[in-house]
């Protein structure tokens, strides 16, 4: 079985295609490099271009005829960005997605599986939502998402495709073979910024201690890319049974457990045994208490749930960090 990855050269989609790989399932990756590495695609069926790029899609599926199944994770994903420059997003993200679901259903690609987010979902006050909850996304970024996501359910309906939406969470870790991770040296996230105090020796700031959480610090559902991977491959084997019954899909991936800010920091100094300098900030604008998954969903539909710990996705995490730093500075 083959499966078209967009975005394949990147952190989450280079991961789905090793997952792939390692079950038997030949990834062909379509990534325009803005953000991925071609380094990561290497030994791979590998096209440079455009998702909307109507005649390189025709290729693809002229040279790869098999392909069963496109994995959609192409997006521009920095929310700050996204609110300065609205209209790039919306044309990145949905503008160009609707080209390619236009251009992969007239070659004859009509299951699709969509990299969604639980930004669309409010998390305002720090428990567990399902896939029921009211979808209110809160930056230009989640409603490209979520309007992605009502293209996907319209299209469905009509019967033009089939699809699943996997709602992430907050990804973490790297591949455990070391075969790709986050490719930014500095990260914006969290972890990213435990990681850089830690190597260099400067403090981390948890921003608000006040939210309606156990610790009053911000609680994120962390789950590590592997384990995001492998629910992509359990939507390929599985993608004819779980929309046999619904075309359209939603599944939040999610560890279904949450971590505070706080508990993250405790669990960063178990794995380093080091101390982290902690300072505490104000609340960021636009920032929430935060929510988790509850992921029973994936459990009935694909038989997965998260196998790696937070433990687990900062060792990684750490690990792809050094190599990073390493391959750069010499």
């Amino acid at each position: 079985m083959k499966v078209l990855i967009t975005g394949g050269a990147g952190f989450i989609g280079s991961t789905v295609a090793s997952a792939c790989l390692d079950a038997g399932i030949v990834p062909v990756i379509l990534d325009d490099l803005s953000t991925g590495r071609e380094s990561f695609a290497a030994g791979r069926h590998f096209y440079r271009g455009d998702i909307a790029d109507a005649s390189l899609v025709d290729r693809i599926a002229a040279d790869h005829p098999g392909i069963a199944v496109a994995i959609h994770c192409a997006a521009k994903i920095v929310v700050p960005d996204s609110v300065r420059a609205p209209l790039d997003y919306y044309e990145a993200n949905v503008g160009k997605s609707i080209e390619l679901l236009r251009n992969l259903r007239r070659n004859g690609i009509d299951r699709v599986i969509f990299s969604s987010s639980a930004s669309v979902y409010g998390a305002d006050d720090g428990g567990a939502v399902t896939e029921e909850d009211p979808v209110v996304p809160s930056s230009p970024y989640a409603r490209t998402k979520a309007i992605v996501e009502q293209i996907l359910a319209d299209s469905s309906a009509a019967g033009e495709l089939r699809a699943i939406a996997l709602r992430y969470f907050n990804p973490i870790g790297a591949d455990p073979q070391s075969r790709s991770g986050l490719a930014h040296r500095d990260p914006s996230h969290v972890l990213g910024l435990l990681i850089t105090a830690h190597r260099r020796g400067g403090a981390f700031t948890i921003t608000g201690v006040d939210w309606p959480t156990r610790d009053g610090s911000g609680l994120r559902d962390f789950i590590h890319v592997w384990d995001l991977a492998q629910a992509h491959v359990r939507a390929v084997e599985r993608f004819d049974a779980v929309t046999a019954d619904d075309p359209y899909r939603v599944i939040n991936l999610g560890g279904g457990t949450g971590t505070t800010v706080r508990e993250l920091v405790a669990a960063f100094e178990r794995v380093t045994g080091a101390t982290v300098d902690v300072r505490i900030g104000p609340n960021r604008p636009g920032d929430v208490a935060g929510a988790y998954a509850d992921a029973s969903r994936a459990a009935d539909l694909l038989g997965w749930h998260a196998e790696l710990t937070i433990d687990d996705g900062i060792r990684d995490s750490l690990a792809w960090a050094e190599s990073l730093h390493s391959a750069t500075d010499s």
